[in-house]
């Protein structure tokens, strides 16, 4: 795979860099985390530094093919010109004749964003024509856009075929930390698993009951865990369609911990009564909605105890401030963990620890959620291999 310092002299030459810039926002398109936008940065001021012509490219939520007003990336272009200091032009579309007459202006040291790639179905589609007319913006592409290299869209895989390839700054750093997990990870090694669905880590759980020496499970994903075990979990939000693969893992292994307490209550809204129980006597009409103290104590133990952590998930419905605290408690347990390299990922786990303040605390704050998990449980990534290739 190149790297971007070997593309040599970049000065007057335009290039197309994939970015993620899929951010949070609220209703009114306020920007609630910006992380993403601040890890795109030192790609670009390198390009800058270069003299380069610069085309920034990205996609945004699910428009599904569409335009939709909210999805447009005005924030974005906002947000970068104020880090950056500089202005910022904006394309109304990021392909087409008007698309190209504003690439074919730009002076070097210009930057240009182009509009939300998902408005063409063609970009989900790994589409052939598409790459190619994204490719005709430019003269060399570079993915900076780990947090998407997991899918074989147009403007991560096909368009490699067209233009001379790159790994951005930001590619390259995500590639060569997690690269240490898989190959020379520190130990004990201890990965936290939390959110909802297990469904979607289940590949992620059975490497690492190889892999590492500890794993946490907390969250929704780990009441599937109790339910698999014949643990009583009431109404809490299960998956049973992966209960017969759950069962063929040792989920008795001394490495796995599991809740021993929870927080319960009969609804979500945080207004019903809440209660602390031991795992299996949560009742019939209760909801599992967070970790409890004791959980909390055991889960610090083994975090403290280890050298190398990864997390990925929170641990209870964290947007309600009442479920909030189990992950709170974990975010700073491995926040604090002096002795440890810790590695967060995940769209959910980034925006609460930037919410409280901490996400300078950790060693390495991944721009991928799906993607850090696939790459940590050794799957080839689609816009790595095209790299590659």
């Amino acid at each position: 795979m190149r790297i971007l310092s070997e593309a040599g002299n970049l000065s007057g030459k335009k290039v197309l860099v994939r970015n993620d810039f899929n951010i949070t926002i609220d209703k009114d398109g306020k920007i609630l985390d910006d992380f993403r936008i601040r890890a795109s940065l030192p790609t670009i001021k390198y390009l800058l530094e270069q003299n380069a012509k610069i085309i920034l490219s990205s996609h945004f939520a699910r428009p599904e093919g569409k335009i939709i007003e909210l999805m447009r990336l005005q924030s974005v272009q906002k947000r970068l010109s104020e880090y950056l200091g500089l202005p910022i032009k904006k394309a109304d579309d990021c392909v087409g004749a008007e698309v190209e007459n504003l690439v074919n202006q730009l002076n070097s040291g210009e930057i240009l964003l182009l509009e939300n790639l998902r408005f063409h179905p063609e970009e989900e589609a790994n589409d052939d024509e598409f790459a190619k007319k994204l490719a005709a913006l430019a003269e060399i592409y570079v993915n900076d856009a780990f947090g998407a290299s997991h899918r074989a869209h147009a403007s991560i895989v096909n368009i490699t075929k067209y233009l001379p390839s790159y790994a951005g700054l930001l590619l390259q750093k995500e590639i060569e930390v997690l690269s240490k997990v898989l190959l020379n990870p520190e130990r004990p090694l201890t990965v936290v698993i939390g959110g909802a669905k297990i469904s979607t880590k289940m590949k992620l759980i059975e490497e690492y009951l190889k892999r590492a020496d500890h794993i946490i499970l907390g969250g929704a994903l780990a009441n599937t865990v109790l339910h698999a075990q014949g643990i009583a979990v009431g109404k809490s939000l299960i998956e049973e369609e992966v209960i017969p693969e759950l069962k063929k893992l040792q989920l008795t292994d001394t490495k796995l911990h599991i809740p021993v307490d929870v927080v319960t209550s009969q609804d979500k809204t945080g207004q019903a009564e809440i209660k602390i129980n031991p795992v299996g006597r949560t009742g019939e009409g209760e909801l599992i909605l967070d970790i409890g103290p004791e959980t909390e104590k055991i889960f610090n133990s083994v975090v403290k105890a280890s050298k190398m952590v990864i997390w990925n998930g929170p641990m209870g419905l964290f947007e309600v401030e009442k479920f909030s605290h189990g992950t709170k408690a974990m975010a700073e347990s491995i926040s604090n963990c002096s002795s440890c390299f810790s590695i967060i990922g995940g769209g959910e786990t980034t925006c609460f620890v930037e919410k409280y303040g901490l996400i300078d605390k950790f060693s390495h704050v991944s721009t991928g959620g799906g993607a850090m998990m696939e790459f940590l449980a050794g799957d080839r990534l689609p816009g790595l291999v095209a790299l590659e290739n």
